[in-house]
């Protein structure tokens, strides 16, 4: 049995994080679904900047938006909600057959969006409305002006995936503005079921300490934050106030582990999926991890729900002259700032394309 079953069969679900439209049209999405237990997907700008640069699959669709006058974030956003809502249909078996848990797709605001709560809420609302699939999670950052539009986009009933999460305190937040929205629901009558995950990102943390680590704590540091915030979400998912809007019919928020690609070349291809199996979550992985997890034929131990050593892991960073609060800080910080050079790249590949097809046209 492939290690993709046996993570599926322990009760996490395998996402892809990533699309293309050559992945949608050489059938490989629809195999990994059928062979790599692959129960859902996500995107992000650089992911579609890497789809659209690096194929001619796009051409076509952006010949025929020039032609209606479009360009830039409008051009765009035609072209991934139509990849998106593929994807979203093939998934679909998924989410019907798992009433709403499973089988989701993601697409992200405007990132130059991350500090603007109107325009965020706005923004994801229009996008979910064009798409016109229920299993599409809008991803908005999980930063201080995104908590007031995840709480507003959950209460007019957008399905949210928030994203650049870093720390436990930050995850709590997002969890509790998602709460808020759905206990808001509730008060006005309307149903409770909104989708939500809640993306941890993982790999980032030990990137960011490599070259100033000891040896002995090397590629510990994410694994270590992600399982404190394992233990904080276990703990909120069990406690009264989640349980009553799950009498009240409330799915609840899942945690999502994000940026789970090894970023240590001496190190397991599977490291963080391995370290964090772990049931009712979701692992949202690149294509070369899930493959590599496809040739494994084994795992580690779940994760505990007490979130095992993490606090030593910790104190022992600590000691070392490690600030988590600081550095998790840092790292959205610099999460927001990446995804708007991702941004501005995608706009700049869509003017480039745009003007060689002008040319040859």
């Amino acid at each position: 049995m492939k290690a993709t079953e046996l993570l599926h069969n322990l009760g996490q679900s395998l996402w892809l994080d990533n699309i293309t439209r050559d992945l949608l049209e050489s059938g490989t999405l629809k195999r990994y679904i059928d062979e790599l237990s692959v129960t859902g997907l996500t995107s992000n700008p650089t992911i579609f900047d890497q789809a659209i640069k690096g194929s001619a699959a796009y051409d076509v669709a952006i010949r025929e938006d020039l032609a209606k006058g479009k360009s830039g974030e409008a051009l765009f956003f035609d072209l991934a909600l139509a990849d998106i809502t593929r994807a979203a249909d093939l998934f679909r078996p998924i989410n019907d057959r798992t009433n709403g848990v499973d089988g989701w797709v993601s697409l992200e605001v405007s990132p130059l969006l991350a500090y603007d709560t109107a325009s965020t809420l706005a923004a994801a609302k229009d996008l979910f409305a064009r798409a016109q699939r229920p299993n599409l999670f809008i991803k908005i950052p999980g930063t201080k002006e995104g908590l007031p539009a995840i709480e507003e986009a959950i209460f007019a009933g957008v399905p949210i995936n928030v994203t650049l999460l870093f720390s436990r305190e930050q995850y709590v937040a997002a969890a509790e503005a998602f709460l808020r929205g759905i206990e808001r629901r509730i008060e006005a009558g309307l149903n409770p079921r909104v989708g939500s995950v809640a993306s941890l990102f993982v790999s980032r943390w030990d990137a960011a300490v490599a070259s100033k680590v000891p040896e002995t704590l090397r590629n510990q540091l994410g694994i270590a934050i992600a399982q404190r915030t394992y233990k904080a979400a276990r703990m909120l998912l069990t406690s009264p106030r989640w349980q009553r809007v799950y009498n009240a019919g409330a799915h609840p928020q899942r945690l999502l582990w994000a940026s789970t690609g090894t970023k240590d070349p001496s190190a397991s291809d599977i490291l963080y999926v391995k370290a964090l199996a772990a049931p009712f979550t979701v692992n949202t992985m690149p294509e070369a991890t899930l493959k590599a997890l496809a040739d494994h034929g084994e795992l580690a131990s779940i994760l505990p729900a007490d979130g095992g050593n993490c606090e030593e892991v910790l104190g022992q960073f600590a000691k070392a002259g490690f600030n988590v609060d600081a550095l998790a800080a840092q790292l959205q910080e610099e999460g927001a700032k990446s995804f708007v050079k991702s941004w501005n790249d995608l706009m700049a590949v869509i003017a480039s394309k745009s003007d060689a097809l002008k040319k040859a046209s």
